[in-house]
């Protein structure tokens, strides 16, 4: 089976099983960016809980959050864990966002997603993975997000080296899929989802819906 194929026929097994995850979870992007910056190094459950607290006490909004203190912002994401440093990230796109964009995520994404991706990943706190998400998840932009699962599944199943570079991934599955931001979102979260249920570090091969196309190459399990 070519790699196009094996690309596809992953999408497919893991959809079939999963269905629709409609991810990311988010009433508007600017949610999505903030839980995109406090979801590095913690489960998305303790995410949820600072993402509560900020609307709560109407700090989902940038000017706001802008405006709030230090003080207030770490008291407020503190279940997201490394929350000093976290404020400190939130703080820094929040001055890019109203020193480039005067505040506004709808300006933001107006430019070409490109050239925002390459500013993202000039503030301190915004990796690729994060930048990605944002464009993905919040932004509607066609940019596959690469994380340690994806990277994981795909090795395993002997599609790219362990060792190969974010965006060597990237571009090994991109060029194997039509350009559809649904697309890339679905995937992405199906990978996820396989990651952290069967693709674990200790893997469950044996009940993975990916187990077939393993079998199929190898003769084996992972």
């Amino acid at each position: 089976m070519s790699s196009k194929k094996n690309v596809l026929a992953i999408y497919r097994l893991l959809e079939g099983h999963f269905g629709d995850l409609q991810w990311w979870p988010a009433e508007k992007p600017f949610e999505v960016i903030i839980g995109a910056i406090l979801t590095q190094n913690t489960s998305w459950k303790n995410v949820e809980k600072a993402i509560q607290n900020l609307k709560r006490e109407k700090c989902l909004v940038p000017e706001n959050l802008y405006r709030a203190k230090k003080e207030r912002v770490e008291a407020l994401i503190k279940p997201s864990g490394y929350y000093r440093v976290k404020t400190r990230r939130l703080k820094k796109f929040l001055e890019f966002l109203f020193d480039e964009y005067d505040g506004c995520v709808a300006d933001m994404f107006g430019e070409d997603w490109r050239t925002l991706r390459e500013k993202l990943l000039k503030v301190n706190g915004i990796g690729e993975e994060t930048a990605d998400s944002i464009l993905l998840y919040a932004g509607q932009k066609p940019v596959f997000v690469i994380d340690q699962y994806t990277r994981r599944i795909f090795s395993r199943h002997g599609l790219i080296d362990g060792k190969a570079g974010y965006e060597e991934i990237q571009r090994f599955i991109t060029d194997r899929l039509p350009v559809d931001v649904p697309l890339y979102n679905q995937y992405h979260a199906l990978l996820v989802n396989t990651g952290k249920q069967f693709c674990k570090k200790d893997p469950l091969c044996i009940t993975c819906p990916l187990g077939r196309i393993r079998r199929t190459r190898t003769g084996g399990s992972h």
